[in-house]
């Protein structure tokens, strides 16, 4: 890369090319502390510090830059969407649109009484109940877990399902700007969602739940250039705030911890947390370094779950 190029970055540009080299170059939890301690004695940015202790080549900054850059040309709102923004103005009140949803073949057996599994989410979603204060509206929490394929965004889905089946107004908010899934699971449309909301300072688009009349889903959205960026914006704080007075739980999908830093911001915000792992597939490390991260954010954990599938 050259100097002009690295000259070039600006900050929230260094935060989402960190991000996105964790993954590409498949950092560790000790190579991320290695490098976050060498830009502190240093004063260099996170590629820098990577680039002079051999845990990343030119040629791997060049790539993730490459890609980034695709990615934010590939992202422009839609000539509807540019005329909704349009039209609206500066206006910041929180009006709502809405979708219709409907449960994938893999929730249907989440209705189903008599399943173990079934039986499982309801006993959680009463420890759950327990540990927040279920009299109050505005409950919010993350599920978070160490990597891919745990079933985090099942368990979301599952959770989500089973406080609606109470009766209690509920919210699910899919998080996960890297690999979102919600939008598969409950077969909804996902042109427009969380990442555009916040882009473009827009209302957000929830999706109704067909027989499901307490649950309301807010897709991902495609895939913004800057995931990390958004999670980490006031508008998003402000966005969960909003909701938080219109519902009675809020539960959020997150990405991979090991991965990317996106989790640990929306942990902060929603200050508790629900710990995921998978039997026979998250290693201890993977759980305790994990763990560690989330020290800084702190937030309450609620709990740990171990899915077995």
């Amino acid at each position: 890369m050259s100097p002009e190029s690295a000259e070039g970055l600006a900050r929230p540009i260094d935060a989402e090319l960190s991000d996105a080299l964790i993954a590409h170059c498949n950092l560790s939890g000790q190579d991320i502390d290695r490098i976050t301690e060498a830009m502190r004695e240093r004063r260099q940015s996170f590629y820098e510090s990577a680039l002079q202790l051999n845990l990343a080549t030119r040629e791997d900054i060049d790539d993730v830059l490459h890609r980034m850059r695709e990615r934010s040309r590939a992202y422009q709102p839609s000539v509807i969407e540019a005329a909704i923004r349009s039209a609206k103005g500066a206006t910041t009140a929180l009006t709502v649109r809405q979708g219709m949803a409907r449960l994938s073949s893999a929730l249907i057996h989440a209705r189903d009484a008599d399943s173990t599994r079934s039986e499982k989410i309801r006993a959680l979603r009463t420890d759950l109940m327990l540990l927040n204060d279920s009299a109050q509206r505005g409950n919010v929490f993350a599920l978070v877990s160490p990597g891919r394929g745990e079933g985090r965004s099942q368990l979301c889905a599952e959770l989500a399902i089973a406080f609606a089946e109470l009766g209690r107004r509920t919210l699910l908010v899919d998080a996960d700007l890297r690999h979102p899934r919600q939008h598969v699971l409950f077969t909804a449309e996902n042109q427009w969602g969380l990442a555009q909301s916040l882009a473009l300072e827009e209302a957000p688009y929830l999706h109704s739940v067909q027989g499901l009349p307490e649950l309301a889903v807010l897709t991902s959205g495609p895939i913004p250039p800057n995931p990390l960026e958004l999670v980490s914006s006031r508008r998003f704080e402000r966005l969960i705030t909003a909701l938080r007075r219109q519902h009675d739980f809020i539960v959020i999908d997150t990405p991979a911890v090991s991965q990317y830093a996106d989790a640990l911001q929306v942990a902060t915000l929603a200050q508790r947390v629900l710990v995921l792992s998978r039997s026979e597939a998250t290693s201890l490390q993977s759980l305790k370094d994990m763990l560690r991260r989330l020290t800084v954010t702190e937030s309450r954990i609620l709990g740990a779950v171990i899915n077995r599938f």
